[in-house]
């Protein structure tokens, strides 16, 4: 039966999880079971229909979720009409029992990111007054759009009302309100919503339509922590991660921040200073490599007569600033072609190429094309990439 039908039948399907978003386990019947119509690259399965479920439906910027029907597995769960439609590897006899378990790890997870982005789109709502425009819990992180633009200071401090939102343990609160009620019920998300409006309240925190499992108390959400906030279509984008996923970054940069300060035989606290300290050397070693590079380019050009016709250098590091300027004097030595090669025979060359004498673009292509590369310029200049032998590409431009 198509889902309109179903719901006119009276058979729309009754959702476990708005009234306990914890449980794992339950028994329902198959009321059908169709082959999926797939499209090109769509794994092929089947859509199954329970008279009720634990498993909540893709929507509101939240998947669905994924778990087992007796044997098989639920690769995806969605709505229509009212009717969620279980996505199975494997067909179910319409009729029949079976036993029902949603993979509670990634339900969890996405609860601690729902309940979260409310907490903090509640505050922004109350304290700046712009509105959330847009949620998408993703795999990974979680992002926010709001229709506003907010400072630096204004993160820092929203990440810490958040959280303490987190610590004070709230109760989330699971709303029904008749339509009389909500005329005076202050919320967030007003969308004109066909039948019974669903309304999740953080006391203190938030109140907004919603229809997506939360955690039944803030303490679940462990921390909540805002990873970056940028400017996006007049507003701001911001990116979030609860919970476990905020645990697991933690715990990766604090990995990083201990590999730099054994790195640089700093204290975890003032890797900071360790770093830029190091860049400062960093930019002083590289002043001296270019004033060595400089003294050593100077001498080969010291060693280019008038009978160099055609020259060129092969240096596995060298300045690119150096070697065009290192071009620009030979060009005045050497009547011919004068080219600097940049790399190694196995990881290719960059290559700058000048003359007063040849049209470079004419050689290059035919240089290209022998050495798999690539690039252009003007005729007395060009420059690019290839692969090849140091000692066939110096042959090719000495006898050009």
């Amino acid at each position: 039966m198509e889902a309109k039908e179903l719901k006119l039948s009276g058979q729309e399907t009754e959702r476990l999880y708005d009234k306990n978003s914890h449980l794992k386990e339950f028994e329902a019947v198959v009321l059908s079971c169709e082959k999926k119509e797939t499209i090109k690259g769509e794994a092929a399965g089947y859509r199954v229909v329970l008279d009720r479920t634990a498993f909540f439906p893709e929507g509101g910027g939240q998947f669905g979720d994924r778990g087992r029907l007796g044997e098989t597995e639920v690769t995806d769960t969605r709505e229509k009409y009212g009717i969620i439609y279980h996505e199975t590897v494997t067909p179910l006899e319409p009729g029949c029992t079976v036993k029902g378990r949603i993979d509670y790890d990634v339900r969890f997870d996405r609860m601690q990111q729902h309940s979260g982005e409310h907490i903090l789109s509640g505050l922004v709502h109350s304290l700046y007054g712009y509105d959330n425009v847009g949620f998408h819990l993703g795999e990974e992180v979680t992002t926010l759009d709001f229709n506003g633009e907010l400072t630096e200071a204004q993160v820092k401090d929203l990440e810490r009302l958040a959280n303490r939102g987190v610590f004070e343990n709230v109760p989330v609160q699971v709303l029904y309100p008749t339509k009389e009620q909500l005329k005076s019920v202050n919320y967030r998300s007003k969308i004109e919503i066909e039948g019974q409006i669903r309304i999740v309240s953080i006391p203190g925190y938030d109140i907004c339509a919603c229809c997506a499992p939360h955690v039944d108390r803030t303490g679940e959400i462990g921390l909540i922590k805002i990873i970056g906030c940028e400017k996006h279509r007049g507003g701001c984008r911001m990116t979030i991660l609860c919970g476990f996923r905020a645990l697991s970054d933690y715990q990766r940069k604090q990995q990083s921040v201990t590999e730099v300060s054994v790195a640089l035989s700093a204290k975890p606290e003032r890797i900071g200073e360790a770093v830029l300290h190091a860049k400062e050397q960093q930019g002083r070693l590289r002043e001296q490599l270019n004033r060595m590079q400089q003294l050593y380019l100077g001498r080969k050009l010291e060693e280019l007569t008038a009978e160099d016709r055609n020259v060129c250098i092969f240096e596995e590091e060298l300045d690119s600033v150096a070697a065009r300027n290192f071009i620009n004097s030979a060009m005045e030595k050497c009547g011919g072609i004068c080219g600097a090669f940049i790399g190694t025979d196995e990881t290719g060359y960059h290559y700058i190429l000048g003359s007063r004498t040849t049209d470079l673009r004419v050689f290059s292509r035919e240089m290209n094309e022998r050495f798999q590369g690539k690039g252009g310029g003007k005729p007395e200049m060009v420059q690019g990439s290839l692969m090849g032998r140091a000692e066939e590409i110096q042959e090719m431009i000495l006898k050009a």
